[in-house]
């Protein structure tokens, strides 16, 4: 005889949605479906008041569950209304921030998590060689020569070289990871060019870094798998122990706060 199952065994509270979390669903839905741009403005509180039959509090309570989400910015006043945001990592690389500072992180293991996503991209990148790729890699190169005596902008163009590689992967999920260490890297930079950015060693240090993205597009170029993979390896971990050197943070807890 089969037992009977009591519903308060397998019953849990249900929390019904507060109507401003339901407006903003359903705002968020027209923003990642493409149905509402970059820059557009959303109509008027007015209209969307009579469309979505809210009162003005919860509409407006919307727009601020919106606006911490970083998909719209509102503008008080005569002139003022919410413009829409496309989503893009920058929130996501903050939150991860504060995940990765509650759990103790090491900024050795910030660099590490970069190397495991970008190796793969390396490779990925010597197998297809994509024209765009190519192009977009070559082009940062040349900004980079531009600016080799300028400590920020040079780090910075060096940087953006590590995220085109995983950008032109393909894969969005790899790119939103390396998008979140990419937002931490480049704090830890502004505080490395403070510190080091005028040093002697450290321009020798830029046009080496410039160096090795030249010999990565030969090998990729060329096709030359192993090769690729191999000069990134030692580029990041060479790289992670030049920017670490005597840095006063250790933890991502250190560096933001």
């Amino acid at each position: 005889m089969a037992e009977t199952v009591r519903v308060v065994d397998v019953a849990a509270p249900v929390k019904v949605p507060k109507t401003a979390e339901l407006v903003a669903a359903q705002l968020r839905n027209q923003i990642v479906r493409g149905e509402l741009q970059e820059g557009d403005a959303l109509p008027p509180e007015a209209t969307l008041m009579a469309q979505f039959a809210v009162s003005r509090p919860t509409l407006r309570e919307a727009f601020r569950v919106l606006e911490s989400e970083a998909l719209i910015s509102v503008r008080r006043g005569a002139r003022g209304g919410a413009r829409v945001h496309a989503p893009n990592g920058d929130v996501a690389a903050r939150y991860a921030g504060l995940v990765l500072q509650f759990r103790g992180a090491t900024l050795a293991d910030v660099y590490d998590a970069r190397k495991s996503i970008e190796l793969p991209a390396v490779r990925h990148l010597a197998r297809r060689r994509p024209a765009t790729a190519l192009r977009a890699l070559d082009a940062n190169l040349v900004s980079a020569r531009a600016h080799i005596n300028e400590p920020a902008a040079q780090i910075r163009l060096q940087e953006e070289f590590h995220l085109l590689i995983v950008r032109h992967h393909g894969n969005q999920t790899l790119l939103v990871f390396s998008e979140m260490v990419h937002h931490i890297i480049e704090l830890h930079n502004a505080s490395y060019v403070a510190r080091w950015g005028g040093a002697p060693e450290e321009r020798k240090g830029a046009k080496l870094g410039e160096r090795t993205h030249e010999r990565l597009l030969d090998f990729v170029r060329a096709g030359d798998i192993d090769a690729a993979e191999q000069l990134w390896s030692h580029h990041l971990e060479e790289g992670a122990d030049y920017r670490l050197r005597g840095t006063d943070a250790k933890t991502v807890l250190e560096l933001l706060a």
